[in-house]
């Protein structure tokens, strides 16, 4: 038996503590397949990257990704990532620009049909993609479906069908966070093994990073020495708060600068506001994945006013969590999954209340220590928490217990 180093170094400085890891002596790897359309991204990937490493001798990994998909901001072709552990199929898929009847071609089927001792499907059960990995994957072979979903739906036909199919099929599920779980459990899937499995960071791409600081603010105009910045990162939708957040702005009298970094069907009304406010307002759309750390790093303070609507609610906020890891304090509302996922790193607003909202922002541009406090909190959240290694190593764990019961 060998056991795993205790810690995990962590570029960009510190370390993950770890408990240690007995490897399973003289025995083959167990194969674990993954699939999932934003694996194209290579960020998102990193999961299954983190996998190989976690599972050393244990585990052999192999990740399944669209050849390109229509993302919600740009058209991706699947990106590289040099070094990677796991082993990447790339596939043809087809109807990507609509993700509820997205399909993959028949080179999936043709691996699926490999030996697999546990496939792990990063798509939702109740859609066109998620049926066809469940219908093509052997009936002795494990599958485990990943939800994003917080609230608790009736689909239409064929999709209610389809969901009914993946969970009735499926050896276990995983969700992002507990409102994922509490709406799934009413819908039948208790009937089956079930864990929370919230979004990773990647340490050695998101950290504190001081140039890079520098360059964005240069390059928009700005310098270190002017007004703290206020900084949203995502879409550009009524649902994540954009209206709350400009009206926030409006009444905050201690001087700031503003940077959007994003896109959506509210660019439009983003670039109106804007035109009021001069220099002091960025608008930053088409910033691809691997660069979002530089313009977190920009920013003073990031807001996530997410807001609640009948069919949507924050599933997670991966902006949360990336902000953290690069030592930017976070203002967020109480919508969804938030209060969850950032605990006593952030400070929580109600959702929709813009006089709160701005309240809380004078307070942070005001109080540099309070910055600084809030930000040493989020740093210290995501190193225990978040980092895809400790991630990785949760989805091991689970593969393992069911592997261990003898599903399916």
């Amino acid at each position: 038996m060998t056991e795993s180093p205790s810690t995990i170094e962590i570029e960009g400085g510190g370390a993950i503590s770890r408990a240690p890891v007995q490897s399973r002596a003289a025995k083959r790897p167990r194969r674990l397949l993954t699939i999932g359309h934003s694996y194209c991204v290579a960020v998102n990937r990193r999961l299954a990257h983190e996998m190989a490493r976690e599972g050393g001798r244990d585990w052999e990994v192999t990740a399944v990704a669209p050849e390109f998909f229509h993302g919600d901001l740009r058209p991706i072709n699947t990106e590289e990532i040099p070094g990677e552990l796991c082993r990447l199929e790339k596939v043809p898929a087809f109807l990507t620009g609509h993700i509820h009847v997205f399909f993959y071609g028949l080179r999936l089927r043709e691996i699926l049909r490999e030996r697999w001792d546990i496939v792990h499907c990063w798509e939702e059960p109740y859609i066109v993609a998620g049926g066809q990995v469940a219908w093509w994957t052997p009936r002795d072979t494990p599958l485990v479906f990943w939800t994003g979903q917080t609230i608790s739906k009736n689909y239409p036909p064929p999709f209610s069908m389809i969901e009914k199919y993946c969970i009735a099929r499926c050896a276990g599920w995983t969700a992002r966070g507990e409102n994922g779980v509490a709406a799934m459990l009413r819908r039948g899937y208790d009937r089956k093994p079930h864990r929370v499995m919230p979004l990773g960071v990647d340490l050695g791409l998101f950290f504190p990073a001081r140039a890079a600081r520098e360059a964005v603010r240069a390059q928009l105009g700005w310098t270190t020495a002017g007004p703290p910045v206020v900084g949203f990162l995502g879409r550009f939708v009524e649902e994540k708060g954009i209206r709350t957040l400009t009206t926030a702005l409006e009444q905050v009298k201690t001087p700031w600068c503003a940077m959007f970094v994003g896109g959506g069907p509210l660019e439009d009304y983003l670039r109106s506001w804007s035109a009021r406010y001069g220099e002091r307002v960025r608008i930053v759309t088409d910033v691809p994945h691997g660069r979002v750390p530089e313009y977190l790093n920009a920013m003073d303070i990031m807001c996530a006013p997410s807001e609640t609507t009948p069919a949507w609610r924050e599933v997670f906020g991966r902006m949360l969590v990336e902000a953290f890891a690069c030592g930017v304090p976070v203002i967020a509302s109480n919508s969804g999954e938030i209060p969850l996922v950032v605990g006593d790193a952030a400070r929580i607003v109600r959702e929709g209340e813009a006089t709160e909202l701005a309240q809380a922002i004078a307070e942070f541009i005001e109080k540099p220590a309070l910055r600084a406090e809030f930000a040493a909190r989020g740093i210290e959240r995501v190193r225990t928490t978040y980092a895809w290694p400790i991630v990785a190593r949760r989805h091991l764990e689970f593969f393992d217990q069911l592997l261990e019961r003898g599903a399916p």
